[in-house]
């Protein structure tokens, strides 16, 4: 009886559109059979609706995005919820959506931030530049501001 309230939901969650009632059923077997103690396996459930494990996997993860998956069992027993959910290929689509729109917030914020590191890193080299000890002495001819007198810098000819 539980499974087929557990199908009749996932029917008004639009989980049954485009699936094949297989793969429904084995979730709805699996997860009615947990809530009341039955210790089943889930090869064991693949072997008697005849799908593969990771069929079975999606069809749990869909169920786990619906309202009556956070129903305890009482609740679940006692409550009907009439509101339906959106079909999940919806949602998925929905999230897919969202994250894209994350991700470029992201990139541009850290755009942002590398502009900034780089700006940072010139100041840097900047003041490193100008806190070197300067060369005195005999090597002091040689350099002018750090930077070799082009008059003296030729190579020596042989």
């Amino acid at each position: 009886m539980t499974a087929l309230r557990l199908l009749q939901r996932m029917k008004r969650d639009w989980m049954h559109t485009g699936r094949r009632p297989s793969g429904l059923c084995g979730a709805a077997l699996l997860v009615a059979a947990r809530m009341h103690d039955f210790r089943r396996t889930v090869k064991e459930v693949i072997r008697v609706v005849k799908v593969c494990e990771s069929t079975l996997r999606k069809r749990l993860t869909e169920f786990e995005d619906t309202p009556t998956s956070q129903l305890t069992i009482d609740e679940f027993m006692k409550i009907d919820l009439e509101e339906e959910c959106d079909p999940p290929s919806f949602t998925a689509g929905q999230k897919k959506l969202k994250i894209q729109q994350l991700e470029k917030a992201l990139s541009k914020k850290l755009e942002d931030f590398e502009g900034e590191i780089s700006s940072y890193q010139d100041e840097i080299e900047i003041e490193l530049e100008n806190s070197r000890p300067k060369a005195k002495g005999v090597f002091a001819n040689f350099t002018k501001d750090g930077k070799p007198i082009k008059s003296l810098s030729r190579p020596f000819c042989h």
